[in-house]
This record gives structure tokens, sequence and C-alpha cells, in this order.
């Protein structure tokens, strides 16, 4: 069994990895999008019955991604609130360009500090 990961900022570069396929990327973005036209619909109309679309199009969207794209468990199960921060970060990230699309290809290198050589 595998260590747990002790913090966001690890498991936020777990979370990337596992978000890897530009498919997957895209149903996450569609899901939670989805998510904030659903609470935008019942905000503005008053018709809470329709929240119940909120897990379904959330989680429905993410999890077939997995299953279907990515071939992987979502992180939900193990970390479920950093999941859920996770989703939302890397919607608005993807929405301002911060992240691509098109996903990474390799695990990402974490700095230990932010100097940079000189040569």
């Amino acid at each position: 069994m595998s260590e747990r990961i002790k913090t966001y900022r690890e498991f936020y570069q777990f979370y990337l990895t596992e978000h890897s396929k530009t498919g997957t990327r895209i149903f996450h973005f569609i899901g939670t999008l989805l998510v904030f036209g659903v609470i935008w619909y019942v905000i503005s109309s008053g018709k809470e019955r329709f929240l119940w679309y909120v897990p379904i199009f959330g989680y429905g969207f993410a999890w077939f991604s997995h299953a279907v794209i990515e071939k992987n468990r979502p992180a939900t199960f193990k970390y479920p609130i950093w999941s859920l921060i996770s989703d939302f970060r890397l919607f608005f990230e993807l929405l301002i360009g911060k992240q691509k699309f098109r996903g990474i290809t390799s695990k990402p290198k974490e700095t230990e500090s932010s100097e940079v050589e000189v040569k």
C-alpha cells in the first residue's frame, strides 16, 4: 500500500499526473462548467429540484474520463476534499491558461528552491 500524501502541494502535483490526457482535462472542464451552469440556473430560477444534477455532472464526467480515457482510479476516493478543491483549481487554471488542455506527458518536476542557477 502506498504512503498517504501529506501536503496539498504534493497532492496537486499527483493530481496533475492523474489528469495528464487531453480528453480527461476536457471532460473535467465540461463537467465543472455544467456544475456552474446548474448552480446559476437554480439561483436564477429558484428551482432547487435541479440541484441533484450537480453531482451527476461533476462526478459523472470526471469518473467517465478516468475509466475510459485515463484508465486510472479517481483520487476522489482516497482524498475527497483535496480532489474537489483540485477539480475547481484545474478548471480555473485551464480557463485562464495557466494549465493547458493538452495535458502533460511526464511527471512534473518539483523544484526544491526558487533559486535560478547563474552560469
